[in-house]
């Protein structure tokens, strides 16, 4: 489970601060000498280098060159400092015009769009986002992607049910990717140097007779993958089965939508099946 989550802070503080909306009760503390938007950048800043532990506010008002007290007349805490995190982060991704493309080629460019967010902020994706913070970069996010189920016939409860399932397998998949490039950077081996290194172990521990599916499997798999996991493979792989289960519900839906037009404009005809 995530050890951070979004939503965390105090709703009123949080949202005031994502919308920048003036605060009215009285301030105190030092004279401001930097802006919101630097605070936010040096944190992503320091999550995107050394992860989200790493984001203290000692640590972030040191990274602006301010005194740590100071930092909290800009952001109530690190809760609250989180969600304007995401929140930027969210609205710095790219949003080209995709209307005259089919659906499945908009909602795996929107899927890739999200890939590429994890990579860039690894972070990103170990946060639990069950209270995401609504802020003018996640609305603009949910509206955009959203549009890129537009002409599938689904009705609002079922398009949004389909981004969620598509953003949770990309989620999940750059947590993967993520595990790897840490397992990578540990050992400073890359898998198919570790599976090679010990591969005279496990030829005499794998048993071909006991285990002949896994032993066939598992060779054929890390022979084409050169690792017994390939993220690119099972982010390629999960996410075709993805869009092919959603090509079947949207046909669902059509041919459900094309006999029910049918029988409105024949009532009869639908007696006579």
């Amino acid at each position: 489970m995530p050890n951070h989550r979004s939503g965390a802070g105090d709703p009123a503080r949080t949202l005031r601060l994502l919308w920048r909306q003036p605060d009215e009760s009285p301030r105190r503390g030092p004279r401001q000498g930097r802006s919101l938007d630097e605070i936010v950048t040096a944190a992503i800043g320091l999550a995107d280098t050394d992860g989200l532990d790493a984001v203290t506010m000692r640590a972030v008002a040191q990274a602006v060159g301010v005194a740590a007290m100071t930092l909290y007349t800009y952001v109530p805490g690190k809760a609250e400092l989180l969600d304007l995190m995401l929140d930027a982060s969210y609205a710095r991704m790219p949003r080209p015009d995709r209307s005259g493309e089919p659906w499945r080629v908009r909602v795996a460019a929107l899927a890739q769009d999200n890939r590429e967010l994890f990579t860039a902020h690894p972070w990103a994706a170990e946060v639990a986002t069950g209270r995401p913070p609504l802020g003018p970069g996640m609305m603009a996010k949910y509206e955009y992607e959203l549009r890129a189920f537009d002409g599938t016939g689904l009705d609002d409860v079922q398009r949004d049910a389909a981004l969620t399932h598509v953003l949770d397998f990309v989620r999940a998949s750059a947590r993967s990717a993520t595990e790897v490039r840490l397992a990578q950077r540990e050992s400073a081996w890359s898998d198919e140097q570790w599976w090679a290194a010990n591969a005279p172990l496990l030829a005499r521990v794998l048993d071909e007779q006991r285990y002949p599916t896994a032993v066939r499997v598992g060779a054929a798999a890390g022979a084409a993958q050169h690792s017994a996991y390939s993220p690119e493979h099972a982010y390629e792989f999960g996410l075709a089965r993805i869009l092919d289960g959603l090509g079947v519900l949207i046909d669902g839906v059509r041919s459900g939508r094309s006999r029910s037009a049918a029988a409105t404009a024949d009532p009869g005809a639908e007696q006579s099946d």
